[in-house]
């Protein structure tokens, strides 16, 4: 006992001081909201330069351009992505239920655009199948509710009872029209009006979150939840390309479950199948899917991507053209494609409140890809990008080109690694792809009017192939994680048999419930010590650990909120093995007990009970004095989270059990001084708050030893 107590008496002389915090004064908020509005209506020209400057990041780097060091590398890599945009820009109109002129619209003055804002070097922005699906879904549905047939190159098959269900006037032989804006529109004009709408209120979304800095909505936009929504559109994207390859003119599904009711459709209506597109179609995708492989496997020793697409786009043209095969064999063609340009128009205001909330997933799901790709090749080639100014340059790229006719764009993972493999060095060759694009535009967009849907169906559904190629990763994804494999199920699943804008919702609210998931029912331990030294960890997970004598280490791996302050008190009662209430429960049974014995036991001898006799009887020793709190892996904890360190320190309390902290951050120290967890004035703080946990455990041993010395010299 003496030398116990000894150690008691010089153990609190070798523990390190308490650390002193350091004194912030914070300005006041109305000053720094002065000095801000002072600093940025300040009017100067460099300023100004600096703003354009900022603005327009191509005046920066533009003049620094090394002509001989980097010409060539840009105009290869700018023709080839050009060669490969106008087959690409064409099909996807398929997608956007539009014409394909505007494809090659959308490609020109995307490209240009970026050129002048983006900040990345290796990015193509244009025209991108997954933008493309979600912009003719919004396209299909208000062109069904003005009552315009969807099923292709046919008349209206039913017009009393579309008259009957739309309340439009659709008559045989009469062409079917609504007024937009003060004029008489077409089916093809109020597609387009659709189009170019909801790609300026995506637009305008997107400059607003680039001006309030909103750009941290993306990380809610996890890398398994955007690649399961990706696979899941690619399947949707199939699916609605399937109808093309065998020829079948079936409207598109308006609703959900696009994918199942398709697949319907297309089997009922097998029996309709064109053989000579069917035809086209195998052909198309053998030679399609060979290039690529080619491609793949000999992509060390080609200098450049083989021009596939370009070479099944010009000979199935010639073939349908000189074979005529729309007038014999009823094939679908794309029919005539215009030169030139047409005069630019405002967006239909009229129909933004049918739109506005399309325009949403739409501006993010652009966002997101966009930065994501251009912070991706940056890293690669080690230069920055500046997420903000990205963000604004895909939203100028989307609100100017919809007065030009133009529908959304993205950045694209295929263009742009191909502009990558072949040598590009700055966004110069962005502006040769848009010149390539607009020697189609001006003189060779007429001669793909023979070119058939199918063969734009092929070029789209092989271009698919990287996506749904994801399939084969599920079991690595298990392997590494299982969360993230799940979130990519579900929203995969989600995407394509629900909806894409349902399927993106819902990948993003399931991947955070999973998150929270986690810090509901986090990793919880109890800590030994290694040998003689003064570190713990896990005694679960590390071999040769010794739990400190009489004390109980307990950890928390999670913040303390108020989601999981519950859990947190089922796993500290579980792991330490006495819950407080429980406790005090079984000593007053078994004082009631006692003291009914007692009272029994004293009428027997006619002698008075004696309470305090009784209750030192049903006192229980525990296994240990003191629980160790370790704070190290809480980032956080918020009122709840203080309530429930108060109460867990007064229920042991009562049991006589101490309750201490240790190894806490500031900001849990800030919160539990701002609830007054150390009395007032902070006066327990040096006995309650330790830095490490070996010394909360040499001062929680101090303390049993000294009170046991009191409680030893009070008896005597």
């Amino acid at each position: 006992m003496e030398e116990e107590a000894a150690k008691a008496t010089e153990t609190p002389q070798a523990l390190p001081p308490l650390l002193e915090r350091r004194v912030r004064q914070r300005k006041p908020a109305v000053s720094i909201l002065k000095s801000k509005l002072m600093q940025g209506v300040k009017c100067s020209v460099p300023r100004v330069r600096s703003t354009l400057a900022g603005f327009f990041p191509v005046v920066r780097w533009l003049p620094k351009y090394k002509l001989k060091e980097y010409v060539w590398g840009d105009v290869m890599s700018g023709m080839i992505v050009g060669i490969i945009l106008v087959p690409q820009a064409i099909a996807y109109c398929l997608l956007a239920g539009v014409e394909p002129i505007y494809g090659l619209y959308t490609s020109f003055y995307a490209n240009i655009i970026y050129f002048l804002m983006g900040t990345s070097k290796h990015v193509s922005v244009g025209i991108f199948s997954l933008m493309s699906l979600m912009v003719g879904q919004v396209v299909d549905r208000e062109v069904f509710l003005a009552g315009f047939d969807l099923n292709e190159d046919s008349a209206v098959s039913n017009p009393d009872a579309i008259n009957g269900t739309l309340g439009t006037n659709l008559t045989l032989g009469k062409v079917h029209t609504v007024e937009l804006m003060g004029m008489q529109c077409g089916k093809e004009c109020y597609a387009i009006s659709v189009a170019v709408t909801v790609t300026f209120l995506a637009g305008i979304y997107q400059v607003l979150m680039a001006v309030f800095r909103l750009g941290f909505v993306s990380v809610y936009l996890s890398a398994p939840m955007l690649d399961g929504f990706a696979t899941g559109a690619s399947f949707t994207i199939l699916t609605v390309q399937a109808k093309y390859l065998l020829g079948l003119k079936i409207p598109r599904h308006q609703g959900y479950g696009t994918v199942v009711v398709t697949w319907i459709n297309i089997f009922s209506n097998i029996h309709k199948t064109n053989l000579c597109d069917l035809i086209t179609s195998a052909i198309c995708i053998s030679i399609l899917v060979a290039g690529k492989e080619i491609q793949e496997r000999y992509k060390d020793r080609l200098k450049i991507p083989l021009p596939t697409e370009l070479v099944v786009v010009a000979g199935a043209t010639l073939a349908s053209h000189f074979g005529e095969l729309n007038s014999r064999y009823g094939s679908s063609i794309s029919g005539h494609i215009p030169t030139g340009f047409i005069p630019p128009q405002l967006p239909g205001f009229s129909l933004m409140s049918h739109v506005v909330l399309d325009a949403i997933p739409l501006a993010v799901i652009s966002f997101a890809f966009t930065v994501s790709l251009s912070e991706m090749f940056a890293k690669k080639h080690g230069y920055t990008v500046r997420p903000n100014q990205e963000m604004l340059a895909i939203g100028c790229c989307n609100i100017i080109p919809s007065f030009f006719h133009c529908f959304t764009t993205s950045a694209a993972l295929a263009k742009t690694m191909v502009k990558d493999s072949t040598g590009c060095q700055t966004q110069v060759s962005s502006l040769i792809s848009a010149l390539v694009v607009l020697l189609v535009l001006l003189f060779f967009a007429p001669f793909f009017q023979a070119l058939q849907k199918c063969v734009l169906a092929c070029i789209i559904i092989v271009s698919l192939r990287g996506a749904l190629r994801k399939f084969r990763d599920v079991p690595a994804k298990w392997r590494a994680s299982r969360n993230d494999a799940i979130v990519w199920m579900v929203t995969m699943s989600a995407t394509a048999l629900i909806s894409v804008e349902l399927g993106l919702l819902i990948g993003v609210i399931f991947s955070m419930i999973c998150i929270i998931f986690k810090t509901q029912n986090p990793k919880v331990s109890l800590l030994g010590r290694v040998d003689d030294c003064d570190f713990y960890e896990d005694v679960e997970e590390y071999k040769n650990l010794v739990p400190p004598p009489q004390v109980q280490v307990f950890r928390f791996q999670a913040p303390l909120y108020y989601a999981n302050k519950d859990s947190f008190l089922k796993a500290l009662y579980r792991a330490v093995r006495v819950e407080p209430f429980l406790e005090l429960t079984k000593r007053r049974k078994a004082e009631k007990k006692a003291k009914e014995a007692s009272m029994k036991e004293a009428k027997a001898n006619g002698e008075k009970n004696n309470r305090d006799v009784i209750v030192g009887l049903v006192q229980r020793e525990l296994e240990f004095h003191t629980i160790v709190l370790d704070c190290s892996a809480m980032p956080f904890i918020d009122s709840a989270g203080l309530a429930t360190f108060v109460g867990v320190a007064k229920e042991y309390k009562e049991i006589g059990v101490n309750v201490l902290l240790a190894c806490c951050n500031t900001s849990v120290i800030d919160t539990l001084q701002k609830g007054k967890y150390f009395g007032e004035n902070d006066k327990d703080m040096s006995s309650l708050l330790f830095h490490t946990v070996h010394t909360a455990v040499l001062h929680a041993n101090s303390a049993a030893a000294g009170a046991e010395s009191r409680s030893e010299d009070s008896e005597v």
